[in-house]
């Protein structure tokens, strides 16, 4: 070996070199592509099988789980490139899992292909959700009443329908839990475990059916120095659904949309549409429920009477035809006061 020649300064050999000059198989004696301990934790909700990860309760398969859990346990050498991870997977028993990786890359153009075992072991501990569940802890009592007419009992199960479907479309929070529910006198009550989820279901409520809300906070105490509140949110929904017929200001109306203060108001008699607050609309009265309305086919018509065949007692009856209605098209009836009454086409038909 000449003076100034390059070499191993571990073992003294010629080139190749690699890394911080090295031979090959010295190189390969310091470094390895990952590292990984020979136990990792991880714990489980025995009550609603969420799983603790990184300081989250989530919901994860299995699968997805073991991968978290070496990536998030795997240490790569700083060089390394070109990483390609293999894994599988042994179940020991309920609470230990052994995972085999087969882990290929190179560091400094060195190809490595290296085996490694973990065994994952699993613990149980109760989530937040359920702790809190559990102690009947709660923020937040949503009331649902009603005005004007007393509600059914299927009515309030289509209202507390929309609460399961907003928990299902909303980003998953440990807070989004109902600790008790049931009908009381006069409605349905409901206690959550977040004041947030109280306020996005009682506007999504207010949007779909209309109605009025009204908040009110109590303090129950105090918690590194700030106030802890209970909010109670009572949610009156109107008599009356998009669709209903209603006698308004001794005129036939129908509820054709729901506004921020009230309701949009079409006439049955004529194309004529107006606003009305809620409490414009204390006084109006259902006539004809949408449910209860009657689609059919003409027998015959003309310009202004249209018969039909009765469903009721198989007859031939007549009714004055709506002033938008189209020559062949079919009659949306209402029985008002034991009369027939043909209403106009209106949005909600066409959804319906």
């Amino acid at each position: 070996m000449d003076l100034g020649e390059a070499f191993c300064i571990v073992c003294g050999l010629p080139p190749p070199l690699f890394g911080e000059r090295m031979c090959e198989k010295c190189f390969r004696k310091r470094n390895t592509l990952a590292e990984l301990p020979t136990n990792v934790n991880w714990s489980r909700c025995p009550r609603c099988d969420l799983t603790s990860l990184n300081g989250r309760w989530i919901e994860i398969t299995d699968e997805e789980l073991w991968h978290e859990l070496v990536e998030s346990n795997m240490k790569l050498h700083p060089e390394a490139e070109g990483i390609a991870v293999g894994l599988e997977t042994r179940k020991v028993d309920d609470r230990n899992t052994l995972i085999y990786l087969q882990i290929g890359g190179s560091i400094s153009g060195l190809v490595y292909e290296e085996e490694h075992q973990m065994r994952a072991r699993k613990s149980n501990a109760v989530c937040l959700t359920c702790s809190r569940r559990d102690g009947n802890y709660f923020e937040a009592t949503v009331q649902l009443r009603s005005s004007a007419r007393k509600l059914a009992d299927e009515e309030y199960t289509v209202l507390r329908a929309t609460l399961d479907a907003l928990i299902a479309n909303l980003e998953r929070d440990p807070m989004f839990f109902v600790t008790k529910e049931g009908p009381v006198t006069g409605g349905y009550d409901v206690v959550l475990g977040s004041k947030g989820l109280a306020k996005s279901w009682g506007r999504q409520l207010v949007s779909q059916f209309g109605g009025q809300i009204t908040t009110t906070s109590s303090v129950i105490g105090r918690k590194d120095g700030l106030d802890v509140s209970r909010m109670t949110l009572l949610y009156r929904k109107p008599g009356y659904d998009l669709g209903d017929v209603v006698r308004w200001r001794e005129e036939l109306w129908r509820i054709a949309s729901w506004s921020g203060e009230g309701a949009i108001l079409s006439k049955v008699e004529r194309k004529e549409r107006t606003g009305a607050t809620w409490r414009d609309l204390e006084y109006a009265t259902v006539v004809s429920r949408m449910q209860d309305h009657l689609v059919l086919d003409t027998v015959t018509e003309d310009a202004t009477v249209g018969e039909f065949l009765n469903p009721n007692n198989w007859q031939i009856d007549a009714v004055r035809l709506a002033y938008d209605h189209v020559v062949g098209s079919k009659l949306r009836l209402a029985r008002i006061e034991g009369e027939w009454v043909a209403l106009p086409l209106h949005q909600v038909d066409v959804k319906s």
